[in-house]
């Protein structure tokens, strides 16, 4: 499941389970990019639930379209992931530095209301 929503003019909300193959990773990407059109200097919420590794197809779609990604990246100060997954918080946060200009916070499934302050914060 990959379901993103547009939160006024300058966040999206973003929940993410499952499995993605080459299809789905396409519809995906494609909302994310529509949906955050026009936004600068957002806020993003990412709910990431349980997951599988994506396909070596979605893979692959994702990798072709790494310029969109970047400009998408671009459009965004700040981010919080809330997940219950240690290792994925953690891998948030290593991933927050590696883009310039984009502060990545992760939080506990069970700080979603914390997630959510902390993106309104800053605001």
């Amino acid at each position: 499941m990959f379901h993103v929503t547009r939160i006024g003019d300058k966040r999206i909300d973003v929940d993410f389970s499952g499995k993605l193959d080459s299809s789905e990773m396409r519809f995906a990407l494609d909302e994310l990019l529509r949906k955050s059109e026009d936004i600068s200097h957002g806020h993003m919420l990412m709910r990431i639930g349980d997951f599988d590794i994506p396909t070596l197809g979605a893979m692959g779609v994702e990798l072709a379209r790494i310029p969109h990604l970047f400009r998408f990246i671009r459009r965004f100060d700040r981010c919080a992931v809330v997940s219950s997954k240690e290792w994925l918080r953690r891998a948030s946060e290593i991933e927050g530095a590696l883009f310039p200009g984009l502060t990545i916070k992760a939080f506990d499934e069970s700080q979603n209301t914390e997630a959510h302050n902390w993106l309104e914060s800053l605001s």
